[in-house]
């Protein structure tokens, strides 16, 4: 047998998360646990039928069956051009600002890659979502944390950032509606991001995977919206949430097209892109019936209040999200972020996130995800009254 040794970049890194939350909840249903799971944000709602339909006659195409082009399919690159000149009157050259992804896990993962060089710092949020500190160390780059404060409404203090820091920064990732906090951005907000990004020469990678997924009649603005934007950043977007369609593993990135072209570089010498008929479907998506995100909303605003009225009832400070399927609060007092969420798995059977997973900033805090239906989140609610807190 040989000797099997890790390279430095896997030893450093934590074990990811959502794989930790996952061996907890197998281990406590090998107790005979029945969990209520509102820990990983995967959509239980099923990709609407004529998404399937598209899917399953483009499949039948052989002209399909060949590899697809590393950059994506022009008519769906075509058509995410025509979602942003719709959702947010953003134009975009298809084949020159548009990049299809495998998910748009896989861009953020390989962006830095394209223009992160050891000693360049990144700046990324903390809390969030770890593959934006995670993918620049893999590319040897250095994560600087913004936290994310409630008395700065989970916004990074940009002022705050030492200038020693600046003179190293390359990249600034962020994500609004935000995960975990789902905080909001304005476009007052992203107009200062794009002014700081010129005046220090920082590209802006913005994760806007949450865009459709707000209630009250509230709509995210997109960061290409802001003037100036294309010049500075581009836009990281997926149909995994807003159409339920996690596990098929296509989205795109938009904007500022050497970064696009950077990006699809890296794409070029590591995948060979995405099945076509899947991006077929996804066209459909984008341009066919958007009834399902109507009832989408419905049904998850619907969720978001048994929860946030059951966890008012309950004494725990928390407010209504207006976007993402995300429920953010303050662990009651005498608790981490850790010791609740392990007492709501042990005592009650709930898998919930613990805010300091996902940075140290999230400590104190607790994010629930409302993909069980309305009455497994009324029984979560019972559940956590019975172990008296």
């Amino acid at each position: 047998m040989i000797k099997i040794e890790q390279a430095d970049r896997l030893k450093q890194l934590p074990p990811y998360l959502f794989a930790e939350l996952d061996r907890k909840k197998a281990e406590a249903r090998k107790r005979g646990i029945d969990v209520i799971d509102l820990g990983v944000g995967d959509p239980d709602l099923p990709t609407p039928d004529n998404i399937i339909n598209k899917l399953h006659e483009a499949s039948r195409e052989p002209r399909y069956h060949r590899y697809p082009s590393y950059t994506g399919m022009n008519d769906f690159r075509e058509a995410v051009a025509r979602w942003y000149k719709k959702r947010a009157n953003v134009e975009l050259h298809p084949l020159q600002e548009v990049v299809s992804l495998i998910g748009s896990k896989e861009g953020i993962a390989h962006i830095p890659f394209a223009f992160i060089n050891p000693g360049d710092v990144v700046l990324v949020p903390s809390p969030a979502y770890p593959v934006y500190a995670i993918a620049t160390t893999f590319a040897g780059g250095t994560p600087y944390e913004m936290p994310l404060l409630k008395e700065n409404n989970f916004l990074p203090d940009l002022s705050a950032i030492p200038e020693d820091v600046l003179a190293k920064a390359k990249m600034m990732f962020l994500n609004y509606p935000n995960n975990p906090t789902a905080a909001l951005a304005t476009l007052d907000f992203f107009k200062t991001v794009v002014d700081f990004a010129v005046k220090h020469n920082i590209m802006i990678c913005h994760d806007f995977a949450y865009s459709e997924m707000a209630f009250d009649g509230y709509v995210p603005p997109s960061f290409l919206e802001t003037p100036g934007a294309k010049d500075v950043g581009i836009e990281f977007h997926s149909l995994s949430k807003t159409y339920n369609m996690t596990g098929w593993r296509i989205g795109w990135a938009a904007g500022n097209a050497e970064i696009i072209g950077g990006l699809g570089r890296i794409k070029s010498n590591i995948d060979s892109g995405i099945f076509e008929p899947i991006q077929v479907a996804g066209i459909e998506a984008l341009e066919g019936d958007q009834q399902c995100l109507a009832d989408m909303r419905t049904i998850y605003t619907e969720r978001r209040d048994i929860l946030v009225e059951g966890l008012k009832k309950l004494g725990i400070s928390v407010e209504a999200p207006k976007a993402t399927f995300y429920v953010w609060f303050e662990a009651p007092s005498g608790y981490t972020s850790s010791s609740f969420a392990s007492l709501l798995l042990d005592k009650a059977g709930i898998m919930a996130t613990p805010g300091n997973g996902f940075g140290d900033p999230g400590e104190g805090y607790v994010r629930m995800a409302l993909t069980v239906s309305r009455e497994r989140l009324a029984e979560a609610v019972d559940r956590m009254a019975a172990i008296g807190f």
